[in-house]
């Protein structure tokens, strides 16, 4: 594993060959930290890719062409060495191809590539996946980035909430104790409040009890972390179609997740097929799928 530096007069980043992992969001001048340390007393993880599926899968496995295939939780490039491609003052990109081991657990060839650019106090993360297969391919991918909560040991996590750039009832799916989707009669709604049109999410020992809060449909494009003055400090902003929140049930972690997800795990009564999980994303022989988000630091 190799490690990896880009730097301005704002913002210092470190990454990882491994998984080609963000690991470092510090403040070049005031060294403040803003990422996730992976201690692994509560995590082990900064912000790792999800691919080649986000969440879990029914019974860990999945089908496909008559074939099944196991797989454990968010799929392994988090856990496979990539290569740095390119690098300059501002960019960095890395790349994992498919191999004799991937093909076991996922029978694609196809090329990943994870860039980032540092730009002032905004940090875009960038996800290309190739299909150098002959066949069509099914792939979810998502981010999974820990930000500090409390920042920099400044008060307790009950100080801050989650902010979100839609007013409306923000619905949200729960996960079960095998990390799979469960669905209820009447939708979960996230108990925010409204203040100067804005929505908030209190942050408090509990709201992760039942692990990751699911949000589907495009409800929302804009996630902070707030502090007590409802003053944000970092803020997620993505296209995704949907995205989770998370933090180790019942641990008081001190950080929150806000994940962009192309994809999510399996419901708990899902028996379908690769090709049929909720949320997949589908690419042709010799396509290219894009996708990015920003995190930017106040």
């Amino acid at each position: 594993m190799s490690n990896f530096t880009l730097s301005n007069n704002e913002l210092t980043l470190e990454f990882k060959s491994l998984g080609a992992e963000l690991s470092r969001i510090t403040d070049t001048k005031t060294k403040k930290e803003y990422l996730w340390n992976a201690d692994p007393t509560y995590w082990k993880r900064h912000s790792p890719v999800l691919f080649p599926i986000v969440g879990s899968l029914n019974n860990q496995a999945y089908s496909y062409n008559g074939k099944t295939y196991s797989m454990s939780q968010h799929g392994f490039a988090r856990d496979m060495e990539f290569t740095l491609i390119s690098q300059t003052d501002t960019e960095i990109w890395f790349r994992l191809s498919s191999s004799e081991d991937t093909l076991k657990l996922y029978p694609f060839q196809f090329i990943l590539e994870i860039g980032y650019q540092l730009l002032g106090r905004k940090i875009e993360v960038m996800w290309k996946v190739m299909n150098n297969d002959t066949k069509t391919m099914y792939f979810s991918i998502g981010g999974h980035p820990a930000f500090m909560c409390p920042l920099d040991g400044n008060g307790i996590q009950s100080d801050y909430s989650i902010s979100f750039d839609n007013t409306g009832k923000l619905n949200y799916l729960a996960i079960n104790e095998k990390g799979l989707v469960v669905h209820t009669k009447e939708p979960k709604t996230l108990d925010t409040n409204i203040i100067d049109d804005k929505s908030y999410l209190p942050i408090d020992s509990h709201l992760f009890d039942d692990d990751a809060l699911i949000i589907e449909n495009s409800l929302c494009h804009q996630v902070s972390l707030v502090d007590k003055e409802k003053n944000p400090y970092i803020t997620v902003t993505f296209d995704a179609p949907l995205f989770g929140l998370w933090s180790p049930a019942k641990k008081n972690a001190p950080f929150i997740c806000i994940e962009p997800w192309y994809g999510r795990c399996d419901s708990s009564d899902f028996t379908g097929t690769l090709e049929e999980r909720e949320w997949g994303n589908t690419l042709d022989e010799g396509n290219e799928f894009f996708a990015s988000y920003s995190i930017e630091i106040a």
